[in-house]
């Protein structure tokens, strides 16, 4: 058996071509398959935004400040919670000092009313804070119904930011426009953080 031999599995290959060690070669202008003659898989990963197998492994700077923002911004619900109660603390003695006056001081009820009403903005307000914290804590390890509720609530909490500013724009006081501004910008960064494709790609990471 000749190196000339045309049948010959191990002949001398034409000329110009290496030897492929018993392999087939692919034919040229063909685009080379993945190893072994195999097709390359594709990646499970692939719909994550930027590029194929780049799943997020930190979080995202947006999301980061996002969450600095909830913590801060449970910090003043605490602060007004708590002053909400304590007005409503005042408001309760002032309807029991009332009552020694007679049974129908119409102080009373008033008192009273009042009382209840700014108890019940106290606890909301503490509710809120609590929610603050909660998404913040979950912003790490947190799923699609984190995300959406980030999203929900920032946007209604942009919303009440909006509204107060046009209240005081409406007044003309400068001082009284700090506040909601400042929060009508928390509001947005906390809207739109988990709304970005970092921020879905953050949230729908797969957990190992």
């Amino acid at each position: 058996m000749s190196f000339g031999d045309p049948n010959n599995p191990y002949g001398q290959p034409p000329q110009g071509q290496q030897p492929g060690y018993g392999y087939p070669q692919a034919p040229q202008g063909v685009p080379p398959q993945g190893g072994y003659g195999y097709p390359a898989a594709p990646s499970p990963y692939g719909a994550y935004p930027g590029g194929p197998n780049q799943i997020p492994q930190t979080m995202p700077g947006l999301l980061t400040t996002a969450r600095v923002f909830l913590y801060l911004i449970s910090a003043v619900q605490i602060i007004g919670g708590l002053f909400w109660l304590y007005l409503g603390a005042v408001a309760s003695d002032a309807s029991d000092l009332s009552s020694t006056y007679g049974e129908d001081n119409p102080f009373e009820s008033m008192a009273s009313a009042a009382a209840g009403v700014l108890i019940v903005i106290g606890l909301i307000f503490l509710g809120l804070a609590t929610l603050s914290i909660m998404l913040g804590v979950k912003f790490g390890s947190g799923r699609q119904g984190v995300r959406v509720t980030t999203i929900v609530y920032g946007a209604l909490g942009t919303l009440f930011g909006a509204v107060y500013l046009f209240m005081a724009i409406d007044v003309g006081l400068v001082s009284a426009m700090i506040f909601p501004l400042i929060w009508v910008v928390f509001g947005v960064i906390i809207t739109i953080a988990p709304a970005v494709s970092s921020g879905s790609a953050w949230f729908a990471r797969p957990r190992y």
